[in-house]
């Protein structure tokens, strides 16, 4: 089982990386998570609107359970990808695909300030994120970004494959670092979730037979399109694909957790 560590951490800067992208960088004892892994999916606290400080949970470790902060400072739980932690300088970095003032995570970022306060917990577990193969199958929306950035930067020179990834407009593509020699096709979609456009951009590459591997993170139509396409069309084995929804179109994260583990599962 792995073991889950959380913390206080302050906004030390934040920037738009593009008009729908936001990166912020927090300070705080960031050593807690040696051993997590970069891209991994945790969790953050985010304090109510209008407050600064975070209240977090606490753990009783003889019961096993966590005790929450009463309900009028209690902060929103959310999912995040863990983008980059630097022990030198104690800083965390993470990445927000801007919805605005739609969700508590966005709306976190979108006011963020320097000096205000997020609780951040990560699982220390020595995941694998991704295996060692020849080729590799990349694809997802905004939301998939941070951990598609990882995945990119620790490919090998030798490794190949294909990145796809959905944006909002032109102006939302970014120049993602990678070693490996990777194609990729960037797709412009106002309404992120809507058509098929990511589904059939998967449908239009030329897969390989051998030693590959895909990864596939977006809404969670376009998840099991593309799950049911590589698995049950092109006989992909299940270690061959990491696939999972990350949000549900219409539907907040809390709402559509048990629907996206359900199909994560088949």
């Amino acid at each position: 089982m792995s073991k889950i560590v959380q913390d206080v951490f302050t906004v030390v800067s934040k920037n738009f990386v593009t008009p729908n992208y936001i990166r912020v960088v927090l300070t705080g004892n960031v050593s807690l998570f040696k051993g997590a892994t970069l891209g991994d999916n945790n969790k953050i606290f985010i304090p109510p609107k209008g407050m600064k400080k975070v209240h977090m949970r606490s753990y009783i470790e003889e019961t096993n359970e966590w005790i929450l902060p009463e309900l009028a400072v209690r902060p929103f739980m959310r999912t995040y990808t863990n983008r980059a932690i630097n022990f030198e300088t104690n800083e965390l970095v993470l990445e927000f695909a801007n919805h605005g003032e739609e969700g508590p995570a966005s709306a976190w970022a979108n006011a963020a300030q320097i000096g205000d306060e997020l609780g951040v917990a990560m699982k220390i577990s020595g995941k694998q994120l991704f295996p060692e193969v020849s080729n590799y199958l990349l694809v997802g929306d905004a939301t998939a970004i941070p951990a598609l950035s990882v995945i990119l930067e620790n490919l090998p020179s030798t490794a190949k494959g294909n990145c796809i990834i959905e944006v909002k407009t032109e102006e939302d593509k970014q120049s993602l670092k990678t070693k490996a020699d990777i194609n990729f096709k960037w797709i412009y979609n106002e309404n992120p979730g809507d058509g098929n456009a990511l589904f059939e951009a998967v449908k239009a590459v030329e897969l390989p037979e051998t030693s590959k591997f895909g990864f596939v993170a977006c809404e969670f139509a376009t998840v099991k399109q593309i799950r049911t396409y590589l698995r049950k069309e092109k006989q992909w084995e299940q270690n061959e694909l990491f696939a999972y929804s990350y949000w549900k179109k219409g539907m907040a994260e809390n709402e559509s957790a048990k629907d996206r583990q359900k199909e994560k599962a088949n």
